[in-house]
């Protein structure tokens, strides 16, 4: 199985969700970054079926389309609690695109190297801004535990603290920018 795989049973795991759910989730989230289409998610759900590791179940509707609700089994928790003990975790791998762009940018003026860094700070800070406010909102904590409620927190400071960090590469170099002759 891929990481596709154990995302749709981690989030199944959660509570049962429609093939559109799991993709609106992993739009917005930004730990579950993915970006596949919606055919490799349904392609996954038949798979996972095959496998006995989610079940589902046609929802009528009245006033919209008929939906289907699919749910991890027994068998699909199992899986997944293997893949998250067995798998060695990967160190993550620090490719910006920013560092490529800002590689070449001492042949330019101070000025539009300010400029760039300037606007490149402010949306750092978005994110933070951005990932303090889904932390506060707690919108994709499961919250199923005490237990649970502090992965996620700590999930989320790990997101913010990357981005601090950037943060405070970008206003050290502004400055280190300006006091050059």
């Amino acid at each position: 199985m891929v990481t596709i795989d154990y995302t749709i049973l981690g989030m199944l795991s959660w509570k049962p969700m429609t093939g559109y759910d799991m993709k609106r989730m992993m739009q917005d989230s930004p730990v579950m970054y993915w970006s596949g289409n919606n055919n490799q998610i349904y392609k996954a759900l038949v798979q996972l079926l095959d496998m006995g590791y989610v079940t589902n179940e046609l929802q009528y509707q009245e006033s919209a389309p008929n939906k289907k609700v699919y749910s991890i089994t027994d068998s699909g928790r199992a899986a997944l609690e293997a893949w998250i003990l067995e798998t060695e975790p990967e160190i993550p791998e620090f490719k910006k695109a920013f560092l490529i762009q800002i590689s070449w940018a001492g042949l330019m003026e101070k000025e539009k190297i300010d400029q760039l860094l300037a606007r490149y700070e402010e949306q750092v800070r978005e994110q933070i801004a951005m990932r303090q406010e889904e932390k506060r909102r707690q919108k994709y904590f499961p919250n199923r535990s005490e237990q649970e409620h502090y992965v996620w927190d700590q999930i989320y400071d790990n997101l913010c603290q990357s981005y601090e960090a950037e943060l405070q590469w970008t206003v050290r170099f502004r400055e280190g920018l300006k006091a050059l002759k």
